[in-house]
């Protein structure tokens, strides 16, 4: 549900910045957390871009659904992150993030180097499996920040995202553990 300013104003958001306001507005936490929100949503902005890539590349039916479906999730998560930006009183905006820069050129290189097939299948695995790992990481710190700074709704948001960051990742592993990484094994034979 979207939080907006007139529920802050009226107190119905537990933890919102109201509550709080002479200590968080300064406080270096909430001011990292800004931050590391700016980060996350240009990362999942350009994982909007660079996903289709991935997608077009594979070449098993599960690989696609999978990337697709967490595709469709994270549109959802740039609507999370702007909804706390949003709670903390904040413009949304997106700060380049070199971690995600650098996983999505990985992810193109490993493209372009492996054979087509489930050479490739198991190449979009890793590199979107490194991804997961660093959006989950960043999720799970973020909703720390979020409990500490005692907005318990947000925390409550980000802890929705940080679950489907999970799903998506055992996802992969399911996919390659099922039949991805036989067949990339059998194809080198």
């Amino acid at each position: 549900m979207e939080r907006t300013q007139n529920d802050l104003n009226d107190g119905n958001v537990t933890g919102s910045l109201d509550s709080n306001a002479g200590d968080m507005q300064s406080s270096p936490l909430l001011k990292l957390f800004e931050e590391q929100l700016g980060d996350v949503l240009w990362a999942e902005k350009a994982l909007t871009k660079a996903m289709p890539q991935m997608i077009q590349n594979a070449t098993s039916e599960d690989l696609k659904i999978a990337l697709n479906e967490h595709l469709e999730e994270t549109e959802g998560h740039i609507a999370r992150v702007n909804e706390v930006f949003a709670i903390i009183g904040k413009k949304p905006h997106a700060e380049k993030c070199e971690a995600m820069d650098g996983l999505i050129k990985e992810a193109g290189e490993i493209m372009e180097s492996c054979e087509d097939g489930s050479m490739c299948d198991a190449g979009i695995i890793i590199a979107a499996q490194k991804i997961e790992h660093y959006e989950i990481a960043t999720y799970g710190t973020l909703r720390e920040f979020a409990e500490t700074l005692d907005l318990e709704d947000v925390a409550d948001i980000l802890q929705e995202t940080l679950n489907e960051e999970k799903a998506a990742d055992e996802k992969l592993t399911q996919v390659a553990t099922a039949a991805v990484n036989s067949e990339a094994a059998e194809s080198i034979s």
